[in-house]
């Protein structure tokens, strides 16, 4: 072959190659993800759920900002404007799946869309609040991860009695705009409470400063004791909770282990960045086909009780040995 024709013939073979390239780079589709969060931006344990979530994805093989666009929303607590605006924010965007944080979150979303796939991370009761038609089928667009088992509720008043045999009249904090499953968890309260012997309180907060004035008219009596529901609203008020149980000499128990950490005399619930990082597995299946009714709605699989000893010093506790033997963390 004469070097012209060679040249030729090498020139066109990668004149045609180039489109090939250009189309195969094309194909890498980046695929749109949403997450609302109810919870304030600020919120430490909010944005670690969130980190936990980009890293699950990241080790399933979705990059935020190559193959994977991750769009955030933060919506305080009890901001129903913001939630509303937020949510239809993240539908207009027409994502490929949107990741719920909570009860809240999730109803907001169901208001904009039953067409994209919505995927939580910690609702208390998907069946009492129609999310899913079931655990084993959820139908519709909706699946996720549950934050525990109502029954949880009577484990917390057989560990507040250990800790604190006087208690005799227990406080269950809650919010009801931001819990209205909040009788998933009364229900066994209350019976708990039978059995027990002890007092059972619903005690309903609708903002902060009822709060203060809900649990300082709790402490009036004696032998009371508090247990703060599951609640995103509780959560954002966390530290003043804490620090109002103790300035009233209140026996508490709480449902997360940051409350203890945040000086809390006691905790006894799931790890909530597990479930976030588990939805990531989810979300991975869902963006390479698979349909939010074909995965079952899944409970949490790690559970930890910490002691807070620093605390139940100050209220005058003694922490029977059993406690110590069987706590996941003491913070002395």
């Amino acid at each position: 072959m004469r070097r012209r024709e060679f040249i030729k013939v090498v020139a066109g073979s990668a004149a045609a190659a180039w489109p090939l390239a250009a189309r195969a780079q094309q194909s890498e589709h980046v695929r749109r993800v949403g997450i609302l969060m109810g919870y304030p931006e600020h919120e430490q344990e909010g944005q670690a759920y969130v980190a936990a979530f980009r890293d699950g994805l990241r080790h399933l093989g979705w990059i935020d900002g190559r193959n994977v666009q991750i769009e955030r929303r933060w919506a305080p607590p009890g901001d129903a404007e913001l939630l509303s605006r937020f949510s239809s924010e993240l539908v207009a965007l027409k994502p490929d799946l949107i990741l719920s944080h909570s009860t809240p979150t999730t109803a907001a979303l169901l208001q904009q869309t039953r067409d994209i796939p919505i995927l939580f991370a910690f609702v208390s009761d998907p069946l009492g609040s129609k999310f899913v038609e079931s655990f084993a089928r959820p139908g519709g667009n909706v699946t996720g991860f549950i934050v525990m088992e109502p029954t949880v509720s009577s484990k917390w008043l057989e560990l507040l009695k250990e800790i604190a045999p006087n208690v005799g009249r227990v406080a269950f904090l809650f919010n009801p705009a931001t819990a209205p499953y909040s009788e998933y968890y009364l229900k066994p309260f209350r019976v708990a409470g039978t059995s027990l012997k002890m007092e059972a309180i619903p005690a309903p907060v609708r903002d902060e400063a009822e709060i203060e004035s809900v649990i300082a008219t709790h402490a009036r009596e004696p032998s009371g004791g508090l247990i703060a529901m599951p609640d995103s609203f509780m959560d954002a008020h966390r530290l003043k909770i804490v620090s109002l149980a103790k300035r009233h000499q209140l026996p508490a128990i709480y449902p997360f282990p940051y409350w203890a950490k945040a000086g809390g005399l006691i905790s006894y619930g799931p790890e909530q960045i597990d479930n976030f990082r588990r939805a990531a597995i989810y979300t991975d299946q869902i963006l390479k086909g698979t349909k939010p009714r074909e995965l079952p709605v899944q409970g949490p699989v790690k559970f930890a009780m910490v002691i807070n000893l620093k605390t139940a010093k100050t209220l005058g506790l003694e922490v029977p040995l059993r406690l110590h033997q069987v706590a996941d963390e003491i913070i002395e």
